[in-house]
């Protein structure tokens, strides 16, 4: 082992550190985060009930299905076909979805039937490395291939430039030579930065906050509605040795008969003043406000829609900001995917390419917003007068680009 690599421990101790954080967006995104109760205005009866809200789910999943990935264009080392070989319809969107969560998935490249490359996706709880900034890839890494009941690790893999090390139980069963010189196993990062090179989760700390403090609204309506449906009553005059047996026969009654006392003093009833439900709508929908501010959605995705039904064009507007975060999400999406594809291109050839050998490829994505009928009008118009302007400008596959419509079919 080469005396710069931190080793497969340190590697282990980064993993479960990090491993909570990405456990924790797991369970706000499945919808198991228990929230806590602030004790005040909850009956200690129902202080252990939890409700449940999906806005965090909605908040990944709405950006996560609007990124469709098409195909590698130039594409020299022939990486379509790895992919087109590897189920693309779940590695992709597997591999995205879990980047989101987590601020980073993992692509973990081994050998298959055939010596032909592997593809599989790991989640950010389950692997981790030292990244190379320049190239996007890792200097080394590891991964827990598979865990026990309780969560221990049974399989594993700690990956070098030079070498793969399987461990089973903790003890190693075997080491195959890596020819590509860079680890087998690639990041697929959502927003990384200069400090966090391993990108930011989608479900940040302000959206689980929100999404807690809705919770909380919701469980103190459900609590008020009780009293909102049924009033609490009161009657005043009775004699003290007189008792209602049964509150809820009497309250629910059609007709109450109760006598005068022994002084002849009559009874008298009255009803407290009935809760309202919309002082909690209301804040409901403040948070709502913010957690949509804080995702870049509408409160017609958070479940408040408008009055009147949105156009097409409407929609977009709306989502411009949206629009923008896939676009970046595209593109450092599209580095993971392109490294990944690079790394299998060379096992699968058993040659060691330069990084410059794909500098001409480029990842190419489905439009993020697909065109109505009379969107398409607009834009086959708007090409029309760029051909006429500039003859030849316009291709198919530019039309696809915008539109979405393959020629092909």
């Amino acid at each position: 082992m080469a005396e710069d690599y931190r080793g497969i421990e340190y590697l282990r101790r980064k993993l479960k550190a990090k491993a909570v954080r990405v456990n924790t967006r797991y369970k706000f995104y499945e919808l198991k985060n228990m929230v806590r109760d602030l004790g005040i205005s909850t009956p200690p009866k129902l202080r252990a009930w939890n409700s449940s809200l999906g806005w965090c789910a909605h908040a990944v999943d709405d950006l996560a299905d609007r990124l469709l990935f098409r195909e590698f264009r130039e594409d020299i080392l022939d990486m379509n076909d790895i992919y087109n070989r590897n189920n693309p319809d779940v590695i992709f969107d597997s591999a995205i979805l879990s980047a989101m969560i987590g601020s980073c998935s993992f692509i973990y490249i081994s050998q298959g039937e055939n010596d032909f490359p592997r593809l599989q996706v790991i989640d950010g709880a389950n692997a981790t490395g030292i990244i190379d900034e320049l190239t996007g890839m890792l200097k080394e890494g590891y991964a827990v291939l598979k865990r026990d009941d309780r969560g221990n690790p049974i399989m594993e893999a700690y990956f070098t430039p030079e070498e793969t090390i399987w461990l089973e139980d903790g003890e190693e069963i075997r080491a195959d030579e890596n020819i590509t010189g860079h680890p087998l196993l690639v990041p697929v990062i959502y927003r990384p930065d200069a400090k966090r090179p391993f990108g930011h989760s989608r479900i940040s700390r302000a959206c689980m906050s929100y999404a807690e403090a809705a919770i909380r609204t919701i469980k103190r309506a459900e609590i008020s509605a009780e009293f909102y449906s049924f009033p609490q009553k009161y009657v005043t005059g009775l004699a003290q040795d007189y008792e209602i047996t049964d509150a809820w026969s009497a309250a629910m009654s059609a007709f109450i008969s109760i006598s005068k006392d022994d002084e002849g003093e009559q009874p008298k009833f009255g009803q407290f003043q009935q809760q309202s439900m919309t002082p909690h709508m209301e804040q409901l929908r403040m948070f709502a406000s913010l957690f949509a501010g804080e995702t870049s959605l509408t409160l017609d995705d958070l479940g408040f829609p408008s009055d009147n039904p949105s156009s097409s064009e409407a929609i977009k507007a709306a989502h411009e900001s949206l629009r923008l975060k896939a676009r970046k999400a595209q593109r450092t999406f599209g580095s993971g995917f392109l490294n990944a594809g690079f790394l299998a291109a060379c096992m699968r050839d058993g040659n060691k390419f330069e990084r410059d050998a794909i500098y001409m490829t480029k990842p190419i994505w489905e439009p993020i917003f697909e065109p109505d009928a009379s969107s398409i009008g607009l834009i086959g118009d708007g090409l029309i007068k760029l051909n006429q302007a500039v003859p030849g400008f316009v291709t198919p596959q530019t039309v696809q680009d915008i539109t979405g419509i393959s020629p092909e079919v």
